[in-house]
């Protein structure tokens, strides 16, 4: 995450983790507890994270009031948590970073600016979906809607929602009356023949578009004929020798070491490891359970032992946190909305509890009680990236690399290929055969590759 390095405060220089210290120090003179003041702190990061390139001392009350406002409009938060946001940047401005104007600016979140109410901010143009007409913007929430129905993951949605809003400001930019299928097929030429995408992106695009106008607008696409197609290359994917998954594993740090190990122990995706709850852990039958992978299926994979031990040592510390969270009044973690529905105690039970926690609180923004997620992706990216390049490997590394490095030294140890599959998650065997082809050896157990 990109940030500002520091800031002039009080005539002196402080690095933006000092910022937040003051901050939470004045939260804290003002009579809040300890965990509202975390919360409260981490308003003033998302805040400042909306544009990690302007210093927080160079914004204006015009950028706090569009932030406010797009709390209730993009991100559909409750008015409280506005007022919670408003609240967290009045301290930061006025007794943190002392900014003149923040004395005689208005923070009731009921007003944007002088006299401005916040439907008229909220109408004022801005690059998402603020800057569509009222039919198209009641598309998109249509759009959202549908998704959320089929249960389908965030980032889906955020991608679909990205690629419909991007699609309509290019319609609104051609003149004349052609048919939709036309300029749908002119959109998909452009990305490959202009913006120079990939193939998969492309029929990212297409996918999205296809969805967004037979489910939210009514009105199916139906087939669009021949276009130019963005090429898709045949690519080797990136495997590490048993020595160099050893020296990368060995250069990351802390709990990060512990999630990369089970990348490579039991071919996990990315969001598969950081999405891991208590109880999708089976240590007596040595495997993992992921639930809803990609897909939206789930799957048994197989579980190190000798990652057993340091993971009980890790829910030993988490569990730890977890009652010191519910001594606090707090302790819940995200949950679907249904589930959420059928079982109101479940969030707050060890066992739906991430394996890996962030280190912050947060506000959820389904029904803005405050929990605490899983920790953020980006983190284990980053070490990983950094681990490869500390370990002066000659190929480049990342989080994926170890998934593809579980299949191939699974298929070298001897393992058939329908097994790998399975423990994999892919739906169609060719997606595997691109490892490597093998002698077929059904029923031989599985050991993990993480314990030769």
């Amino acid at each position: 995450m990109v940030m500002s390095m520091g800031e002039r405060v009080k005539g002196k220089y402080l690095d933006i983790s000092t910022i937040w210290e003051e901050l939470s120090a004045a939260l804290l003179r003002g009579g809040i507890d300890a965990a509202t003041a975390e919360v409260r702190v981490n308003w003033a990061r998302s805040f400042l994270n909306g544009s990690p390139s302007v210093p927080l001392a160079d914004r204006s009350a015009g950028d706090i009031d569009r932030f406010l406002a797009s709390l209730l409009e993009v991100r559909r938060f409750d008015a409280r948590y506005q007022q919670h946001a408003a609240d967290a940047l009045r301290v930061l401005y006025r007794e943190v970073l002392m900014v003149p104007w923040a004395v005689a600016k208005d923070w009731s979140p009921a007003t944007s600016g002088p006299g401005r109410p916040v439907a008229a901010a909220q109408a004022a143009p801005r690059q998402h979906s603020g800057m569509l007409p009222d039919a198209q913007r009641e598309a998109i929430g249509r759009l959202r809607t549908e998704i959320r129905t089929r249960h389908y993951s965030p980032r889906t949605e955020q991608a679909y929602q990205q690629w419909a809003v991007r699609y309509l400001a290019f319609e609104r930019g051609r003149a004349g009356d052609a048919p939709r299928v036309v300029l749908v097929r002119e959109f998909l030429e452009e990305l490959a023949t202009v913006g120079k995408v990939a193939a998969s992106t492309q029929n990212q695009a297409l996918n999205a578009l296809a969805f967004f106008f037979e489910k939210a607008v009514g009105a199916p696409l139906g087939a669009i004929g021949d276009f130019v197609r963005a090429k898709r290359p045949t690519r080797i994917p990136v495997v590490l020798s048993r020595d160099e998954v050893a020296r990368l594993l060995a250069a990351i740090p802390g709990v990060y070491r512990l999630m990369a190990q089970l990348l490579y122990g039991s071919g996990l995706r990315l969001m598969e490891c950081v999405t891991l709850r208590v109880r999708d852990l089976d240590f007596e039958r040595q495997q993992l359970v992921i639930r809803e992978g990609k897909g939206m299926k789930d799957r048994v994979t197989v579980l190190s032992r000798n990652l057993q031990r340091p993971l009980q040592e890790h829910l030993g510390r988490v569990r730890t946190l977890h009652d010191l969270d519910l001594s606090r009044g707090y302790g819940a973690t995200v949950l679907s909305p249904g589930l959420a529905r059928r079982q109101p105690n479940a969030r707050c039970e060890w066992l739906w509890q991430f394996v890996f926690p962030a280190s912050r609180l947060m506000v959820d923004g389904g029904d803005g009680g405050v929990v605490r997620p899983h920790v953020h992706e980006t983190l284990l990216q980053r070490a990983v990236r950094d681990a490869g390049r500390r370990s002066v490997l000659t190929k480049p590394v990342g989080c994926h690399t170890l998934r593809h490095c579980f299949a191939t030294h699974l298929l070298e140890d001897g393992y058939d290929i329908r097994t790998v599959q399975e423990l994999l998650g892919h739906a169609d065997v060719s997606t595997t055969m691109i490892y490597t082809h093998v002698l077929q050896k059904p029923g031989q157990p599985v050991r993990s590759p993480a314990d030769r």
